[in-house]
């Protein structure tokens, strides 16, 4: 079972962005564009597990305890930067709380052991991937230059950032992952509330 712990967004913010979706996928149509009602900000990706691990994960994150915040979802940019753009998203700014929650999860899953990140905690929605080379936010070995996304940022450095509103993080999930040749689809699991 292919796993993940992540928080939701808002409808009103998920609107917002679906819009602005519409406004510029035009601009990238190789791309291979999220479905908005998939959009999550991942605090840290588990991968495979057996079906008889779930419960274990599900009670290792019941005993995390974090406060609720805000989250700014406004800007844009490209992994692995605006150079060799890979993966179009959307950015986060909701400080210190929020790095400290997916540290907090990281840690906690590494003693089941879930291999621990490797690289800084990054907030951020992933709205597209480029059509060429893996589409992971890291440069992989074999992967060519990605064009798919040069219009649209040349399209987008006109305008003023985008601002897709504020909400606050109130519970984050355990989600499944199910990919089909139609894109991932997501369940959520489990749920744990921000006191």
């Amino acid at each position: 079972m292919r796993l993940f712990v992540a928080l939701d967004i808002d409808d009103a913010i998920r609107s917002r962005i679906a819009r602005f979706l519409d406004g510029v996928r035009g601009f990238a149509p190789d791309a291979r564009w999220v479905k908005p009602e998939s959009l999550h900000v991942t605090l840290k990706f588990i991968g495979e597990q057996p079906e008889d691990k779930v419960e274990n994960i599900k009670r290792t994150l019941e005993t995390i305890t974090a406060n609720r915040f805000e989250m700014n979802i406004r800007g844009y940019g490209f992994f692995p930067g605006p150079r060799m753009p890979r993966v179009f998203w959307v950015g986060i700014e909701a400080g210190k709380i929020l790095t400290s929650l997916a540290a907090t999860v990281d840690q906690q899953l590494a003693a089941l052991d879930v291999a621990k990140e490797e690289h800084a905690f990054n907030p951020h929605l992933t709205l597209a991937r480029g059509a060429a080379g893996s589409g992971s936010p890291r440069r992989q070995k074999g992967d060519r230059p990605n064009r798919s996304f040069w219009q649209l940022q040349e399209k987008l450095s006109a305008l003023p950032a985008p601002e897709f509103g504020t909400m606050t993080a109130r519970e984050f999930f355990l989600y499944r992952s199910q990919l089909s040749p139609g894109g991932s689809k997501y369940t959520k699991l489990a749920g744990f509330g921000l006191h």
